[in-house]
């Protein structure tokens, strides 16, 4: 009897799988280690973004997969409307804890958008469930250029232009969006941090009182901004503006740390970094860093008092929410960050990475702004530097340097990680970095060689054309 693999059973001329883009077919990935993926032609790329900022201590961490498996030979699934199961309980527990009990209970679910999507329910719930109840609570505002999932709640939500064209006529119609926090774009000249906190909060107030203060459920924001607009962080005291405003009319305040929490920043949690605790937490990427589908819903006491006080439940469930394998996945995660002092690391490695971007790119005629925080940095990229001018988005410079990233060798390059909209939700080019938390020096060196070589690269072919049809 002979064994059979992949390749053998595999037509590799032919794909069955819906992919993003059906034009182009994606490169095979067959294995992963550490900070590298090795694709089915021999060619092997450094990971330099975790994906999208989900492998956190890696790829193929042996102590994840065993704690996989272990789960696996015990408990494969466990239906969450009858049982729990010590997988769940464990990381649940793990996560209250990291908080330091600021949040009182947490709900897990596979994915970012399955989060949002029960933190927005949650939110609606919260004010049915209140002594006296406010039924007129419908209402969700949230920013400008803001990512928060791709179903269509969480699409509705999230203000980035591009990514809800064509699904607008289907979006919710009980959302608006006011500004985003993004000094570089956005605080004018002559403003110091202050009075621009002073303007995003007097803009926000202005929104509850055009839409009837009353009627809003939560505000909801990124704590720092990722994909939508690379890496953004929010200036000093802008959360606790945003908070102000939110507890003078009652309303909750939603953070989405999907893509920035779970020690990406330096700190387990952003919002510690903002001398804010919200009333609402959603996490993911980080969570499981990348072993299993997993994303969950932080809820703060004010929340959970209502519910307890309430009805006694949370009108929602899915079908593999807490699911006994995942769980133990991320739980196994979570104990190797702690073990290993890894948010520390992030936050120290963070600093290094940082001073060395602005070192080699902070110059560059093209490169218009550095930002980030941790493990976590984003380079926007600009047609002129002294005017802010973006690209023309036909020229797609972010994908431009990413595909160049990847083909810097023969046999190799870099995964960097492309963005556009960062301006207005159409135009603005960006990549991202997002190393995992156990990155070295020598590490940070290499990545940042690599990423200096791929944008030269991308501007250098693209030196001699017009860089912007406007």
């Amino acid at each position: 009897m002979t064994s059979e693999t992949n390749a053998d059973v595999v037509d590799t001329a032919y794909s069955a799988v819906l992919h993003r883009d059906l034009k182009l077919s994606p490169s095979r990935v067959v294995s992963s280690h550490g900070l590298y993926i090795q694709f089915d032609n021999g060619r092997r790329i450094l990971d330099a973004t975790g994906g999208a900022a989900v492998s956190c201590i890696g790829h193929g961490d042996e102590r994840v997969i065993e704690a996989i498996a272990a789960q696996a030979r015990a408990l494969d699934y466990c239906h969450t409307m009858f049982y729990s199961c010590p997988s769940a309980e464990d990381l649940c527990r793990q996560l209250i804890q990291s908080t330091g009990g600021q949040m009182a209970r947490a709900f897990i679910v596979c994915s970012g958008s399955e989060a949002m999507e029960a933190a927005m329910k949650l939110c609606r719930q919260y004010f049915l469930e209140l002594p006296t109840p406010e039924p007129s609570r419908t209402h969700f505002i949230a920013r400008r250029e803001s990512y928060h999932g791709t179903t269509l709640g969480a699409l509705s939500v999230g203000g980035h232009a591009g990514r809800r064209k064509g699904y607008e006529p289907i979006l919710m119609r009980n959302v608006s969006h006011v500004s985003p926090c993004n000094a570089y774009r956005y605080r004018m000249d002559d403003e110091s941090t202050a009075q621009y906190v002073e303007r995003l909060a007097d803009e926000l107030d202005a929104e509850f009182q055009r839409v009837g203060a009353y009627k809003v459920c939560a505000f909801v924001a990124e704590t720092v901004v990722g994909a939508a607009l690379g890496c953004v962080p929010a200036v000093e005291g802008y959360f606790k503006a945003m908070k102000a405003v939110c507890d003078k009319y009652g309303a909750l305040l939603v953070l989405d740390e999907v893509m920035c929490g779970m020690g990406r920043t330096g700190t387990m949690h952003a919002w510690e970094q903002e001398g804010v605790v919200p009333d609402i937490q959603t996490v993911g990427k980080g969570l499981g860093g990348g072993y299993a589908p997993i994303a969950g819903v932080l809820v703060g006491h004010r929340v959970i008092k209502a519910l307890e006080e309430g009805s006694g439940r949370f009108s929602h469930g899915q079908t593999y929410q807490a699911h006994p394998i995942s769980c133990a996945a991320a739980a196994e995660v979570h104990r190797i960050i702690l073990g290993e002092g890894l948010v520390d690391n992030a936050l120290q490695m963070g600093k290094y990475l940082e001073s060395l971007l602005k070192q080699r790119l902070g110059h560059h005629r093209h490169v218009g702004d550095i930002r980030g925080r941790g493990l976590f940095w984003g380079i926007e990229f600009v047609n002129d530097k002294a005017f802010k001018t973006p690209f023309d988005r036909d020229l797609d410079v972010a994908m431009l340097v990413h595909q160049k990233g990847l083909s810097l060798t023969e046999d190799g390059g870099i995964m960097l990680y492309p963005g556009s909209g960062s301006v207005d939700g159409t135009l603005g080019d960006h990549v991202l970095l997002a190393p995992p938390y156990d990155v070295t020096t020598s590490q940070i060196d290499l990545i940042v060689n690599l990423t200096v070589l791929a944008i030269e690269a991308a501007f250098g072919e693209l030196d001699g054309r017009p860089l912007s049809t406007s």
